[in-house]
């Protein structure tokens, strides 16, 4: 495919079957200010590699999907200021027209998918929004777990969603939702969302077991895989709730609407908390390369 490059280090982890975790580059784009950004991406790359799996950066650069990115493509993204947030809708065009782009989750696992990587991990996937009822604002992450089989390791969804009606969505679609050594659904920057996690697994063996039998019985689509922040790093839910309101009203005054609406309010969040979220934001995404890491290698 004449719009897939792919490193010559990911082709040949693939070739030789070896362990291998996609990462978004939205985190780098749009989640984070610099030079934070490209630090955590470069973190995020080493945590993967300290775990004997292979890091797969995904983006679109020079009229071509790029899986695995060199320092300097990467810090190039980190530094610009005109790159595309794509999702599914708007991939091919930024392909078409030659434009840089950053992959959200659902870009990230088409790409992946088209790789054949099975793994992704990132901080926390999109969903329902608030007021969806209204506005039929709904992420595409969401579908694109419905349809193509990669687990996404995460730390739930953001807390900024509607999360009963997130989990309500995957589960009418069909994409299991795994809590890793949690009973509880967690809240990205909080441990605890007060929400049951559908189904629980202590070992990345059980989980990949059970994602070898989802896609050997012809069950389409992906799978959440829910890795709550540290306890020594989290906001607990009883404090974000507040500094979430006040980011989401903000965002409602200036009428903020579609793909800006998240990367404003976590823009604002990091504001309000003086910094907090972001060192939570950069903890969490951590965690779940480690994770994802462990969970590629669980394949033999």
């Amino acid at each position: 495919m004449l719009a897939l490059k792919v490193a010559d280090e990911v082709r040949d982890a693939i070739a030789a079957r070896r362990p291998i975790v996609a990462l978004e580059t939205t985190i780098v784009t749009h989640g984070m200010p610099y030079p934070e950004n490209i630090a955590t991406a470069r973190s995020l790359e080493s945590e993967i590699r300290a775990r004997g799996a292979v890091p797969a950066t995904v983006a679109v650069m020079g009229g071509a999907i790029r899986v695995g990115l060199s320092e300097s493509e990467l810090d190039s993204l980190a530094t610009s200021k005109d790159v595309l947030k794509l999702s599914r809708n708007d991939l091919a065009y930024a392909i078409a027209s030659g434009q840089p782009g950053a992959t959200t989750v659902a870009a990230t696992m088409i790409c992946a998918h088209l790789a054949g990587i099975r793994v992704f991990a990132t901080g926390g996937i999109g969903g329902v929004h608030r007021s969806a009822e209204t506005s039929f604002d709904i992420s595409a992450d969401l579908e694109e777990l419905a349809h193509t089989p990669v687990a996404v390791v995460c730390a739930g969804a953001k807390a900024l969603l509607d999360l009963p009606k997130t989990l309500e969505y995957l589960e009418t679609r069909g994409v299991p939702v795994v809590g890793y050594r949690t009973d509880e659904f967690p809240a990205f920057w909080s441990r605890s969302s007060g929400l049951a996690v559908p189904l629980r697994m202590d070992s990345t063996a059980e989980i990949a077991h059970m994602l070898d039998l989802k896609w050997s019985l012809g069950l389409e689509g992906g799978a959440v895989i829910a890795n709550p922040v540290g306890a020594a790093d989290e906001i607990p839910a009883s404090e974000m709730s507040g500094y979430i309101e006040t980011a989401v009203a903000d965002a409602t005054s200036r009428g903020m609407v579609g793909k800006a609406v998240t990367p404003f309010i976590l823009a604002r969040i990091v504001e309000i908390t003086g910094g907090r979220s972001l060192r939570t934001n950069i903890a969490l995404v951590q965690s779940n390369a480690r994770l994802a890491a462990e969970l590629a290698g669980a394949w033999k």
